[in-house]
């Protein structure tokens, strides 16, 4: 114990409020509510401040309760006299303003000031959906698309794996197995890079892409306009238009598409007289399964019934034909917008 230099020794922090500066006073603040386990946002603020801040941690030894006192009223007195505080700068104002401005003006403030999205950009690429993150696991070399699966959730890295071509799927696979000697300033470095790809792209002003917007639209177009509009597709963009017909669901579709369970839900979803004339007009052999399929799975008692009026309505003009096949689809639609059924996969039967 006699070894021990006593506490006199040791260079102390000045004695009083008035002998510290503010930076000494702001970080006896932040000193303080880091012992009592709260949680300082430090990492916010630019780089050279953490750093000034960490060395000035370093320098300081002790200082005495009055002081300690002192530093807390004269701060907690700043605090009383300061009515309100406005963000710093385009960034700042920004993330005030997330969420409640529109997104393309966001953007565009953001690229006219040259600032960035704030924040963790691993946090931006964990939030992406799917749709977003595959164009970057298929363009990006193996070794980038291996450390950003590392950093996604397991389920949302196993989906995205199964997505892309087996050859690049495995390449990736194990060059993960090569990521955990990644030092944390190459991390941040990939994390920036893959969120200023990001930010470059521009927000689309459509809430579906375009092959659900084609699909929804040739949905309710006749069946002419819908084959011709799709032979021209074909010669453009032959991988469209399959994307497209994968897309669109019509009467002839309802075998493939809708469960058999599902079909009462449908047929008390259609007014009673838009049925019978969409079940009358079912001529084609697409269109008479149709027709079988929707039968064949309710009562027989309600079948018998629509069979019977069917044999009553006689010849179908094509318009009315339309309009009441359009008026099914359009109920399934509707309840599978509310949650009541759920469309199976358009490929299933050929995958199968």
């Amino acid at each position: 114990m006699g070894d021990l230099a006593p506490l006199a020794q040791f260079a102390p922090s000045p004695a009083s409020p008035g002998q510290m500066t503010r930076k000494q006073k702001a970080a006896v603040i932040i000193r303080l509510l880091l012992s009592h386990g709260l949680d300082v946002p430090l990492k916010e603020l630019p780089d050279e401040v953490q750093a000034e801040l960490t060395l000035l941690l370093g320098s300081m030894r002790h200082i005495d309760r009055s002081t300690l006192s002192g530093v807390v009223d004269e701060f907690v007195e700043e605090l009383e006299a300061l009515g309100l505080t406005f963000p710093r700068g385009v960034a700042g104002a920004l993330s005030v303003l997330d969420g409640k401005i529109s997104p393309h003006t966001a953007a565009r403030l953001r690229k006219e000031a040259g600032v960035r999205q704030t924040g963790d950009p691993w946090d931006r690429v964990r939030a992406l959906d799917l749709k977003k993150l595959q164009p970057i696991a298929e363009g990006e070399s193996i070794e980038i698309a291996a450390v950003m699966l590392s950093k996604l959730d397991t389920g949302k890295a196993a989906e995205l794996l199964s997505k892309l071509p087996g050859p690049r799927a495995r390449r990736i696979a194990y060059a993960i197995s090569l990521t955990s000697g990644i030092s944390p300033e190459a991390l941040d470095r990939i994390g920036l890079s893959l969120a200023s790809q990001l930010d470059a792209q521009p927000d689309s002003v459509f809430d579906k892409d375009p092959v659900e917007r084609v699909g929804a639209i040739l949905n309710f177009s006749t069946a002419a306009t819908r084959d011709d509009v799709l032979e021209g597709l074909d010669e453009t963009d032959s991988d469209f238009a399959e994307r497209v017909r994968k897309a669109i669901f019509t009467f002839t579709n309802i075998p493939a598409r809708v469960a058999p369970r599902d079909i009462p839900k449908v047929v008390r979803q259609v007014d009673p007289g838009m049925l019978v004339t969409a079940l009358a007009a079912c001529n084609g052999a697409e269109e008479t399964a149709t027709a079988d399929y929707v039968l064949g799975n309710m009562s027989a008692r309600l079948a018998d019934s629509l069979r019977e009026e069917v044999n009553d309505r006689g010849k179908v003009k094509a318009k009315d034909a339309e309009e009441a096949m359009n008026s099914v689809v359009s109920a399934i639609r509707e309840l599978e917008a509310a949650g009541e059924l759920l469309l199976l996969a358009g490929d299933e039967d050929e995958e199968g």
